[in-house]
């Protein structure tokens, strides 16, 4: 008890870092992607919330979650969530990650398959990063320690919008852009290094049982078609949901649709 007490403190995993948001039912439980947190599911996930026992988590490093130090990794963020799962009392549920949520969701199934009735790949992805995103992530480190994080936060979220939907996407693009200012610079290097150094994944969707819903744009720059066409026919059980006219922020961009997708999924497994 010693041990889990510690952590608990060490990681502050309390009522700051977890949203659960109450409901009845299946439990689905939301992990946002990088330089985000887990305000960015709160209006998202009401309608939800009727239906299902709904948990949004900060990861380390992000939102209300400090961690210290600079050692990250995504087995660390699975081995969070699964802390956060037993402390709510929570045996099964259904992950849905967005993007660096989507890798932690993968280290979750590698390595904590029987909490799960099935995951959510929200522009997301199995596989590790190729050579050129490993550089370029490199690249971000450098910039960051040099420039600052308000100068990484004012180019970073944009592009991630699919260029026609960027004129009425602006109260989010700010929004994102002002929750990644507050998060610290070594949480933001220490987090591109542990998304840089991820392992593939992609032999965990073909060993598990418990079915995946890939959530892809066709717009998506940072997580492209393309690569997840090369993960989606893997899985026992997969559904698919491809949008266009859409980046890497379908929360934002088709709420609807994927709200709809995330509801049917839930419903099946």
């Amino acid at each position: 008890m010693i041990n889990k007490i510690f952590y608990f403190m060490e990681h502050k995993l309390d009522s700051s870092t977890i949203a659960d948001l109450g409901g009845k039912g299946k439990v689905l439980v939301f992990l946002h992607g990088f330089c985000e947190n887990k305000e960015i599911w709160t209006a998202f996930t009401l309608p939800l919330q009727s239906e299902y026992r709904v948990v949004l988590l900060d990861l380390p490093g992000h939102g209300q979650h400090s961690v210290s130090g600079q050692d990250y990794s995504i087995d660390d963020n699975a081995d969070f969530v699964r802390e956060a799962l037993d402390f709510l009392q929570i045996d099964t549920c259904v992950l849905i990650g967005h993007s660096m949520g989507g890798y932690t969701a993968m280290a979750f199934a590698e390595k904590y398959p029987a909490y799960l009735l099935g995951v959510v790949l929200f522009h997301s992805s199995a596989l590790p990063d190729t050579q050129e995103k490993k550089e370029g992530r490199d690249k971000t480190i450098e910039f960051i320690r040099k420039q600052g994080v308000e100068k990484f936060m004012e180019t970073f979220v944009a592009p991630l919008f699919y260029e026609g939907n960027r004129n009425s996407q602006q109260a989010a693009i700010q929004q994102l852009t002002t929750i990644g200012k507050n998060v610290a610079p070594e949480a933001i290097t220490g987090t591109l290094k542990a998304m840089r150094d991820r392992p593939d994944r992609t032999q965990v969707l073909s060993e598990v049982d418990f079915p995946f819903l890939f959530i892809a744009g066709k717009q998506d720059q940072a997580v492209t078609l393309a690569q997840v066409l090369q993960q989606c026919h893997l899985p026992k059980i997969s559904h698919t949901l491809f949008l266009a006219d859409t980046g890497h922020m379908g929360m934002f961009e088709r709420p609807q649709e994927t709200l709809s997708a995330i509801r049917n999924f839930a419903s099946t497994v």
